[in-house]
């Protein structure tokens, strides 16, 4: 079975093989974990005895509510900072620190189908995006382009996703082991990069741009085409992970696992798109 490059994903329970099995009720569970051993126990409906199999319908709704609360507060963000600039460094760090750590603790936990989780996620990385959003717009092009070079940023973002889905739909790419291992290892890559980009900037190294991945130049340009690149790949990847969890049966509260994996690439994508467009309309 493969795996996703997702960090969310793949903190989701294994057993041998990939993805575990899910039985369809109290003794589908008792027969492959145990009553102590099943991590989806406090899913089942006591009253009915089981479990409800998870849906593509509830990931559908479960990313557009994770979404709609990003966008919601995004926006409110955005504005805020518009009226007042000195919130833009708290409302910055805090989103992006405070988004991270509840990453990082819903892998680790394994608390990522945590609705109240997911959801804080959602709006404090849409905090971090309308700060992000304005301060990077409004520095880099004249306020009238401000506007536009956003929209095409969010156009270009669920576009890409829209793509993506399509692939995998008529298994275009095929999702194969040496895909993921491929694009985990690139995604390690860039993680390392980025670092090294951001230690050798704070010690003025590239008049304090680093190797110039953000500087705006060629190479710039090039590692925000590779990281689109690698984003949008790892939405086949990820459309797989969540297609296998479906046919396994897992819990229909499992669609939160998913929303959350799915917003934070493409909040990534997002990132990058922005990215590369200020390069372009810099004035």
């Amino acid at each position: 079975m493969r795996e996703t490059s997702n960090p969310v994903f793949r903190s989701l329970p294994k057993q041998r093989g990939g993805y575990a099995q899910f039985g369809s009720g109290v003794a589908g569970a008792a027969t492959q974990y145990g009553h102590q051993t099943d991590p989806y126990a406090p899913y089942t409906d006591q009253r009915a005895g089981v479990s409800r199999p998870l849906t593509i319908d509830d990931v559908v709704t479960k990313t557009g509510i994770t979404l709609a609360v990003l966008s919601v507060v995004a926006t409110v963000s955005y504005f805020m900072v518009a009226g007042n600039m000195a919130l833009a460094a708290p409302f910055t760090f805090v989103g992006a620190f405070g988004g991270l750590a509840l990453v990082l603790i819903g892998t680790f936990a394994r608390k990522q189908d945590s609705p109240v989780l997911v959801l804080s996620y959602a709006a404090l990385e849409g905090l971090f995006l309308g700060a992000f959003s304005f301060l990077l717009a409004h520095f880099t092009v004249s306020n009238t382009s401000a506007g536009t070079m956003i929209g095409q940023a969010i156009l270009g973002t669920f576009g890409v996703f829209a793509g993506m889905l399509v692939v995998y739909k008529t298994g275009a790419i095929r999702v194969t082991p040496k895909f993921t291992r491929m694009l985990v290892a690139s995604m390690f890559g860039v993680l390392a990069l980025m670092l090294g980009n951001l230690v050798l900037a704070m010690f003025g190294v590239g008049h304090g741009e680093g190797m110039g991945l953000r500087s705006g130049g060629p190479v710039a340009i090039i590692f925000s085409l590779v990281c689109i690149g690698i984003a949008a790949f790892s939405f086949l990847v990820d459309f797989d992970a969540a297609d296998q969890m479906i046919r396994a049966g897992a819990p229909a509260k499992a669609a939160w696992g998913i929303a959350l994996g799915l917003t934070v690439t493409l909040v990534w994508l997002y990132i990058e798109i922005l990215r590369l467009l200020s390069y372009f309309q810099n004035d």
